[in-house]
């Protein structure tokens, strides 16, 4: 992804863009801009590419910083919207630290462009209190897309971005913005909610459910959030989070007949494998039926990732067959390599089987 939204800032990008800068400060050279923007440029990655447009306008735009943002607001709206966008809040993030009021009042303006999620986090890490103090009032805002910025740039393990340690060592500094968005009507927004509330699940779990335990998820809203948010911890057989949704941690089935359509792949192959789950209980049982696949790295060793299938009840001595296909390709996130596989049949985050298949590359 990051190899496509690199080409996203190619010389048709910046010679549209130094024409609209040329358009609102006529003192600007079009020709000279451009050149200095294309300059190792194709040797650039995506984020690289980016903070060099915004290194290179500040030496072209007026030296008074006001002026140069009031120029790129300009800007902005004869520009496309979209991840190229995030050029604007990029450019405050770096150079906007002398007058945080009026940086973050511009992140706001410019998040509803592309985002401004992660140039926040530049004002977040020099002044924690000033910073959440305006992301709170952004949680309130009647535009969905700042009600966001409060939540995905205060997000302690952003994508993309470095980790908020204040956040990670003390949770509840976010907790006013997770609590005034957990019934939202944007889906937008209860997203990043959710996501927000994954990341302490890496770091803070019990403090992650106590907080969905505390929340009325009766609400649709926050019951969508609330799952949601509980994704890993599911996956991970968490004894609480598995309790929150009915989901017994002990429960009594047995998998069957796991079998894989071939114990030998390629590169652009798809693994397919069906399995049999069986209730052994006397009563019906909340099942979360998962797989993992342990993927082998390029030192030997693996790493192990779990994927969703089905969430069902199961009725006393019933059973129920699964089947599931999935290609093995190289993604931009995950790169195969050769050797033996391992499958796992996970239900309600325990293993019940597992097979085994090789990879060739």
């Amino acid at each position: 992804m990051a190899d496509q939204l690199k080409e996203m800032f190619n010389r048709a990008y910046f010679e549209r863009l130094a024409k609209e800068v040329e358009a609102a400060a006529p003192k600007v050279k079009r020709a000279a801009l451009v050149k200095d923007l294309l300059v190792g440029n194709e040797a650039r990655e995506l984020n690289a590419r980016m903070r060099h447009a915004s290194l290179t306008l500040r030496e072209h735009l007026p030296a008074d910083f006001h002026k140069a943002v009031r120029l790129l607001k300009e800007v902005a709206d004869s520009m496309p919207k979209g991840y190229t966008a995030l050029l604007y809040p990029d450019f405050i993030g770096q150079f906007g630290h002398d007058d945080p009021v009026f940086s973050l009042d511009a992140l706001k303006h410019f998040t509803s462009f592309g985002s401004s999620e992660f140039a926040v986090r530049e004002f977040f890490r020099r002044d924690v209190k000033g910073t959440l103090k305006v992301m709170r009032t952004w949680a309130e805002d009647e535009s969905e897309h700042v009600r966001r910025l409060a939540s995905e740039g205060s997000r302690p393990r952003l994508p993309w971005s470095f980790r908020l340690d204040a956040v990670l060592k003390d949770p509840q500094l976010t907790t006013p913005i997770l609590e005034r968005l957990r019934t939202d009507d944007s889906l937008y927004v209860r997203k990043s909610v959710a996501n927000h509330l994954n990341d302490f699940s890496k770091d803070h779990p019990a403090y992650m459910v106590d907080v969905l335990r505390s929340w009325d998820r009766t609400h649709p809203h926050t019951a969508w959030i609330a799952k949601h948010a509980s994704r890993t911890l599911i996956k991970a057989g968490n004894v609480d989070a598995l309790a929150l949704f009915a989901f017994d941690s002990k429960v009594k089935v047995r998998v069957d007949g796991l079998v894989l359509s071939s114990k030998r792949l390629k590169l652009g192959d798809t693994l397919a494998f069906a399995f049999t789950v069986v209730c052994e209980a006397t009563r019906a049982q909340q099942l979360v039926v998962d797989y993992a696949i342990h993927y082998r790295k390029a030192d030997g060793g693996t790493s192990r990732k779990v994927f969703k299938l089905k969430e069902v009840e199961l009725g006393p001595r019933t059973s129920l067959h699964i089947s599931k296909r999935q290609r093995i390709v190289d993604f931009s996130t995950r790169k195969h390599h050769g050797g033996e596989h391992l499958v796992e049949i996970l239900v309600n985050g325990k293993e019940h089987a597992k097979a085994v298949f090789i990879l060739k590359t």
